[in-house]
């Protein structure tokens, strides 16, 4: 199983201007490009509710994969997921 997704950036100051893009340009970005604000202010949202890195790492786990990891990239912003189940 691999899986990449948008994920927690655990370095400040990076978190704060990771989040005032998020907030700010990307919605903006959305209205500008799609005429949808408000789709892709739910997309920021709902980035912030995937688990964190090492809770997603653990739920793994208790899945039952083997050799359950993740790698960052960008600080934080991505994680790839990965783990083996047979």
């Amino acid at each position: 199983f691999m899986c990449l997704e948008f994920s927690k950036v655990g370095v400040e100051p990076l978190q704060s201007l990771y989040d005032a893009y998020s907030f700010n340009v990307i919605p903006a970005i959305g209205q500008l490009v799609a005429g949808d604000r408000s789709s892709y202010q739910y997309l920021v949202e709902s980035i912030r509710t995937f688990p964190k890195q090492e809770v997603l790492k653990a739920k793994m786990q208790d899945a039952g994969f083997r050799h359950a990891s993740y790698t960052n990239y960008t600080a934080g912003v991505v994680a790839v997921h990965s783990g083996f189940k047979l």
